[in-house]
């Protein structure tokens, strides 16, 4: 089911960034530039934060499914903006399973320093 979704929601993302600004908030996003965007993504990235501490105060999950769906959806339309999408993400998510948290931690220091 997530593969269909995504792929379903990275074909509406590309149609909309096309689209009239007048009737779709993703071709809007667009038009206003990368920087809009990841005011977007910052904000719902915060929102999401407080929307976790909430369910862990109240044992409802509710509101932090609710804000981390919006954090994705502003994540894959900042991708969409450089010319990315999903995949790219899953398949450095499947790149990782060969590693652990450390060791790829440590590939990403050593990769600084060179």
């Amino acid at each position: 089911m997530s593969e269909s979704v995504l792929s379903q929601l990275t074909e509406v993302l590309q149609a909309r960034k096309q689209a009239s600004i007048e009737e779709s908030y993703v071709a809007s996003l667009h038009a206003q530039g990368l920087n809009k965007i990841l005011e977007k993504v910052g904000e719902e990235a915060i929102e999401t934060i407080l929307a976790a501490r909430d369910a862990e105060q109240s044992g409802n999950n509710e509101k932090v499914i609710y804000e981390t769906a919006d954090l994705w959806f502003h994540s894959l339309v900042m991708l969409s903006h450089l010319g990315e999408n999903a995949e790219s993400v899953l398949a450095e998510l499947v790149r990782r399973f060969e590693l652990s948290g450390l060791e790829e931690k440590a590939q990403r220091t050593n990769n600084k320093e060179t």
